[in-house]
């Protein structure tokens, strides 16, 4: 575990972006499990995972880590679950590029909470952002007709909706440790998962693919951009991110031959052309308030 923390912050964020853009197509490959059954397994492997992590790290400590994560982790997980079964929901019901691209917008919805619940202004250039990313997102939704799609597609806004509540509640208790709040995200997404499937047990290839989901994808995903973080700046973190955007559809389109259409395309390049405007707006800001 030493060995992953003495890593370069900016390359542990990168490794856990290149593990998350696996998870379209790792969804899209299940054989016959059903949506609920894939977040089932996928959360259960994860949850799994995140608890030899916490116990690698903590040891002896392992539940007061819980004690001391108190409400705010326990919300922040709860917030964090839902957006786990949103991201399934969409993965398995609307394309890879729309669901990832639609996940960027984390930033943009981080702004907007910011501004009702943080009392944090947005400038002219986040105002820009917003209104481009909207206007991609209307073109991405608006083209996707049928009610699989769009079912899928406004799934997946819960994914950085949840992203967005959970930084803020990080803003407002900024010692919390987030890594016990992952666990009880597992947990709860796993119960969720369990209560609405028929039957839990699926195909051997399935489960695999569901160890591989939970382990590689978003256990080793969620813990390498947890400890990259620390050591990183906020807004290289974010530009980063924006290759699982990036590499997600990539794959999908390799393996499963998954082929976006031309307004998904064109929709997702008006939200990235959004969010990196975004960035570059806080990058304006903070080297204002440095030079302050």
């Amino acid at each position: 575990m030493n060995i992953v923390r003495n890593l370069p912050g900016p390359l542990l964020i990168f490794l856990g972006a290149l593990s998350l853009s696996f998870g379209g197509l790792i969804v899209k490959s299940f054989e016959g499990a059903t949506l609920w059954q894939i977040l089932f397994w996928r959360s259960f492997f994860f949850t799994l995972t995140v608890l030899a992590f916490l116990i690698i790290s903590y040891r002896k400590e392992t539940f007061k880590s819980f004690y001391n994560s108190g409400l705010p982790g326990f919300l922040g997980g709860i917030i964090l679950s839902f957006g786990f079964c949103g991201y399934v929901f969409a993965m398995y019901n609307t394309t890879v590029a729309n669901t990832n691209f639609i996940i960027s917008l984390q930033i943009l919805f981080l702004a907007i909470f910011g501004y009702f619940f943080l009392k944090e202004k947005i400038n002219t250039l986040t105002l820009i952002s917003i209104i481009l990313a909207i206007s991609g997102v209307l073109l991405m939704v608006g083209n996707s007709l049928t009610p699989g799609e769009l079912s899928g597609n406004l799934a997946a806004f819960s994914m950085p909706i949840c992203f967005a509540v959970l930084i803020i509640i990080v803003r407002k208790h900024p010692t919390v440790d987030m890594i016990p709040a992952q666990f009880i995200a597992g947990v709860c997404s796993c119960f969720i998962g369990f209560i609405l499937s028929t039957k839990i047990m699926i195909s051997t290839h399935d489960i695999f693919l569901g160890f591989l989901a939970g382990f590689f994808q978003i256990g080793f995903g969620f813990i390498f951009i947890t400890i990259g973080a620390r050591t990183t700046p906020s807004a290289m973190v974010g530009i980063i991110m924006l290759s699982e955007s990036v590499l997600g559809p990539v794959w999908a389109f390799i393996f499963v031959s998954e082929r976006p259409s031309i307004f998904g395309l064109i929709g997702g390049a008006i939200i990235l052309f959004a969010v990196l405007l975004q960035f570059y707006s806080l990058l304006i800001k903070n080297k204002k308030s440095v030079s302050h």
